[in-house]
């Protein structure tokens, strides 16, 4: 009677043990499985034709910006220089250069955009998570003067940039920029936007630019960037507290955070 039932057992043990033996294989298949899918969605963003879609190009301006690169401008440029800037650097035309300009204007517009969203996004979470977590008490913030307090610890960090808004006839900005120009080596660059001159007047901006001694090496390498306002100063000016300052207004940019940066500091 004992037969029946070893005979029994075997014969499960023969069709479970072939399954557990596979559980191995599954696995492996599984987890080579998700290593192609990352190695291909890895390889399609390197790939050329996603990375020129990224920046509005086309495969050729794409090889031709690959191109630029092994020459001058590969050598003596940044490597923060976008490819929209070293095409346009080097436009075969006015037209081409115009549109070059046009789409990484409206490319950094869009970028100043969401990081000030973002930075909206962060005041409002940190009200919501810490309403009485105060990170500056008011009593020592009432007893510090403005701008003296972060003048006298200010340091420059290699990354900052200041956005700074002027006019073409404002001889305080220019004695301002004078002085901030004068430590340019100290951090990443200066964002010059001009209130008084509007689309179609670019002109006037070389013009303002030369009267200032501004180096076109600066703006061709990004140091320097010359700017038409079209508005900015209102939206940053309303989001930092600076509403109805006199010019020259002067933002520090770090860590994709906005902050005023004060005139005393120069």
């Amino acid at each position: 009677m004992r037969k029946p039932a070893i005979a029994l057992i075997g014969f499960c043990l023969c069709i479970t043990l072939p399954v557990n033996a596979d559980t191995p294989q599954v696995a492996e298949s599984q987890s080579s499985n998700t290593l192609a899918i990352e190695q291909s969605a890895t390889e399609r963003i390197d790939s050329q034709p996603f990375r020129a879609d990224q920046w509005g190009l086309d495969e050729s301006e794409w090889q031709r910006y690959q191109s630029l690169l092994q020459g001058i401008r590969g050598s003596v440029s940044p490597a923060t220089l976008s490819p929209l800037e070293v095409l346009g650097i080097h436009a075969r035309s006015a037209d081409e250069r115009r549109r070059y300009a046009e789409q990484w204007a409206v490319m950094m517009r869009d970028d100043a955009e969401r990081i000030l969203a973002f930075q909206r996004a962060y005041d409002d979470a940190q009200r919501r998570l810490f309403p009485n977590g105060l990170l500056i008490d008011p009593g020592v913030a009432a007893s510090t003067k403005p701008d003296q307090g972060l003048a006298g610890k200010f340091a420059w960090q290699s990354s900052d940039r200041v956005l700074f808004f002027t006019d073409t006839q404002c001889p305080t900005c220019d004695a301002v920029l004078e002085r901030l120009v004068s430590q340019i080596n100290q951090f990443s660059g200066i964002d010059l936007y001009l209130i008084d001159v509007f689309a179609g007047e670019e002109s006037r901006i070389r013009d303002w630019a030369a009267s200032k001694q501004i180096d076109p090496q600066w703006v061709s390498e990004h140091k320097i960037t010359l700017n038409i306002d079209a508005g900015a100063l209102g939206k940053v000016s309303a989001h930092t507290g600076l509403q109805g300052q006199d010019l020259p207004v002067l933002i520090l940019r770090r860590d994709d955070r906005l902050m005023p940066l004060p005139l005393s500091r120069f």
